[in-house]
């Protein structure tokens, strides 16, 4: 198959929305976006606090993403988007996180919110969270003391991803978190599955911190594609290599099962480090492959942000790699039948 039929992103945030640009222009007939809800900052955190609701902030930013590309989806993806101003109330809170928030009291079930402002954008895929409850991430952080040595808890999304402090792990509370079903039954029908990027210990390792999850994308026939992020990021993962971010990937995730690691052909000019990586996405049962997945400005500077246009080419090419290997090897396996 030229193009995935159904097509499964994994992550949070920026990285995400990016994701599914691409995921729209990759031409998968079918697209669904699972989410991380661990967010306790800003419009999502106070929604969250003052509602109990799970944080509506990702989710709203995947089905801005996955809006048509017509003049309703348009105007949709830009409302949902939308922050109010001034210094009152309503400052900062974004139009998506009202809708889904107001949509949730209405009809009383999450899923269903999200669905029908799925339908008010023409979108080309449905969103879920990956459980049904909010999460909060707990962190072990070094740095935080005189002594290096010693680990120090940090709790909450935002708390997390701006420690002066080194993550070295985190949790996800409550730790036996079911996954949603609806995002498992997603992921059994996947035949492209990608996690990544994003914020490392934010966005992305909170997904394999559920153990169906894990499962069920480690059992999978589909191509299973990690995305990598384009460089470190103030904060969490100040001063990691890309080796490293798959390091950690495979600690938090050990029976975790993969077969691609997307890299931007860029971010690693040294062979050296081309070695060492490939060599962490062995312990994941992957392959590295480069590519020029980044943006660049019309005055030629690279920035760093993932290009839809580029990704979406780099991931069909992978795809259709990943397809015609998997062919091959069926045709040089034995007849077990005969």
């Amino acid at each position: 198959m030229s193009s995935p039929s159904h097509m499964v992103s994994l992550g949070g945030g920026h990285g995400l929305y990016q994701t599914l640009l691409a995921a729209q222009r990759s031409g998968a007939e079918q697209i669904s976006a699972i989410v991380t809800v661990a967010d306790d900052g800003g419009s999502s955190g106070r929604l969250r606090r003052e509602l109990d609701i799970i944080p509506p902030g990702d989710l709203r930013m995947a089905l801005a993403a996955l809006a048509g590309e017509d003049p309703v989806g348009d105007l949709w993806a830009r409302t949902l988007q939308h922050r109010f101003g001034g210094t009152g109330a309503m400052a900062g809170h974004a139009v998506g996180n009202l809708l889904i928030a107001g949509l949730t009291g209405v009809l009383d079930n999450y899923q269903a919110a999200l669905d029908v402002v799925a339908v008010l954008t023409n979108s080309r895929g449905r969103v879920f969270p990956v459980v049904n409850q909010p999460l909060e991430i707990e962190a072990e952080v070094a740095g935080l003391d005189d002594d290096p040595r010693v680990m120090r808890p940090v709790r909450g999304q935002v708390a997390v991803a701006s420690t002066p402090g080194q993550v070295r792990r985190v949790k996800i509370l409550p730790e036996d978190a079911p996954a949603n079903a609806d995002a498992l039954d997603a992921l059994h029908m996947a035949d492209l599955i990608t996690l990544g990027p994003g914020s490392w210990f934010s966005s992305v390792l909170p997904h394999v911190l559920v153990p169906d999850i894990v499962q069920a994308i480690s059992e999978s026939d589909a191509l299973r594609l990690v995305i990598l992020n384009l460089s470190a990021e103030p904060g969490e993962t100040h001063g990691f290599s890309a080796e490293r971010h798959l390091h950690v990937l495979a600690q938090h995730a050990q029976s975790l099962s993969i077969d691609r690691v997307l890299v931007d052909e860029n971010a690693l000019p040294s062979q050296s480090e081309r070695v060492y990586l490939q060599r962490a996405a062995q312990v994941l049962g992957a392959k590295v492959v480069f590519a020029d997945v980044r943006v660049v400005t019309e005055d030629g500077v690279a920035i760093n942000k993932h290009d839809p246009d580029k990704l979406a080419a780099a991931i069909l090419d992978i795809y259709r790699e990943f397809n015609s290997a998997e062919a091959h090897q069926k045709d040089i396996s034995p007849d077990r039948s005969s």
